[in-house]
């Protein structure tokens, strides 16, 4: 087995030695022929399949935390995570229902005295019509009479008929202005009934509960951005100030867990769905994982504090679920080990050999005492070894720009700088 270990060990190890230039020793490198491991390192983050945000409620201004649960502690379905203060929403609740009661009390008095006016309205419309019903009697008896008094009882029975349609006319009008009346008293007590819901809707809302079983993950308070000035930013606790549509936590469900990596541009092409991998979580020293890749993300991104690097990332989602679960919780860090395929029968040189002159990767290659930069093709990039295709095997290259002196800076052929990634 030893000596099956040093011949891998001999094919895989690109041959490096030192060449004296001017004084100073430049390591250099051979292309060599053979089987190129592929071993990718990246760092992951365990996640939550499913998470949902606590969200501070809109109740119409600022909130105070009453009490928070820390991060990290367990909860069941409908436990009370975030409460706030609610003496407000309860003062506010109290005088809705006092103007509710008085609003009702308002109601009921006016339709009692309206059922009174109604049973006087009926007494003096019942007198109203005798009048008149006697002036017509008057009116047929008045055959006898003198022509003057047939006149007094005409227009005493046109006075009695005004006075009824009068009457009538009076009723009505009345009927109207109670029935308007009665409605504002209606709407009063209806506004007050809806603050009075309101109010108890936002008293229900400042209690944030769980909405399912999980772990409780606090959010920073980063509301004054303290970030920015290089200060730590504490986490939400009782007696921060928050407004409305503010997230204050996060519940995150610990039965199902993924782990989400990331890696670059250069070792994603030799990662397929269902690999194998190892993965160490930093908080349990000395635990390895075993893991399988689930997916491996179609689109890149771009860290926000590399936009500098060209090189940008793909997220690779790593399942973990058949390890112990004990140890797996949301917000964890790991180490992620996944192990390729080998490139088979390639000429690869180290990453170090590789830098970049104009935007192109080139290579210095050996001239006699001289060194000659070289463009070339590569086809593969691992975190160790680049594969080329247009160099022979046995070529001599520098690990390191010969072209620069340390000293006086850089030489004839002008600065060229590494290769991103080497």
């Amino acid at each position: 087995m030893l000596g099956v270990a040093l011949v891998i060990a001999a094919i895989v190890v690109t041959p490096m030695q030192g060449v004296q230039t001017g004084g100073d020793v430049i390591p250099t490198a051979h292309v060599a022929e053979g089987d190129v491991p592929v071993v990718v390192h990246a760092t992951g983050e365990l996640r939550p399949l499913r998470a949902q945000a606590l969200v501070a409620p809109s109740v119409g201004g600022p909130m105070q935390i009453l009490s928070i649960a820390a991060t990290g502690t367990p909860v069941r379905t409908g436990d009370v995570v975030v409460e706030f203060d609610q003496s407000e929403q309860e003062e506010r609740l109290e005088t809705a229902r006092s103007e509710l009661a008085q609003a009702e009390q308002e109601i009921a008095k006016m339709r009692a005295d309206a059922v009174v006016q109604r049973a006087q309205d009926d007494v003096a419309l019942l007198t109203a019509r005798f009048d008149v019903r006697r002036a017509e009697l008057d009116v047929q008896g008045s055959v006898l009479h003198s022509a003057i008094d047939r006149q007094k009882f005409v227009l005493t029975l046109e006075e009695a008929k005004g006075r009824l349609a009068q009457l009538q006319e009076d009723l009505k009008s009345r009927a109207d202005t109670d029935r308007a009346s009665l409605a504002v008293l209606e709407e009063k007590r209806n506004k007050a009934r809806l603050q009075m819901d309101n109010a108890q809707r936002n008293i229900d809302n400042m209690k944030l509960r769980a909405p399912f079983d999980g772990l409780v993950a606090v959010k920073d308070n980063d509301m004054n951005n303290a970030a920015w000035a290089g200060v730590v930013v504490p986490e939400f606790r009782a007696g921060d100030t928050v407004y409305p549509g503010r997230q204050i936590a996060e519940v995150l469900q610990q039965s199902g867990i993924e782990l989400i990596a990331k890696v670059s541009e250069y070792d994603r092409a030799h990662l397929n769905p269902g690999q194998k991998a190892d993965v160490t979580i930093h908080a349990v020293q000395g635990e390895s994982l075993p893991a399988t890749i689930k997916a491996v993300a179609g689109a890149s991104r771009r860290e926000v504090w590399s936009w500098n690097d060209p090189t940008r990332t793909f997220d690779v989602s790593i399942d973990v679920t058949g390890s112990n679960p004990a140890s797996l919780r949301p917000g964890l860090t790991t180490q992620v080990r996944i192990t390729g395929a080998p490139i088979k029968a390639a000429h690869y040189l180290p990453r170090q050999a590789m830098f970049e002159q104009d935007g192109k990767p080139v290579v210095f290659v050996r001239q006699g005492r001289s060194w000659e930069p070289r463009e070339i093709k590569v086809s593969h990039r691992t975190e160790a070894h680049i594969v080329v295709t247009n160099l022979p095997v046995g070529t001599e290259v520098a690990l390191r720009n010969p072209l620069v002196d340390d000293t006086k800076g850089a030489g004839s052929a002008g600065p060229v700088q590494p290769r991103a990634g080497s």
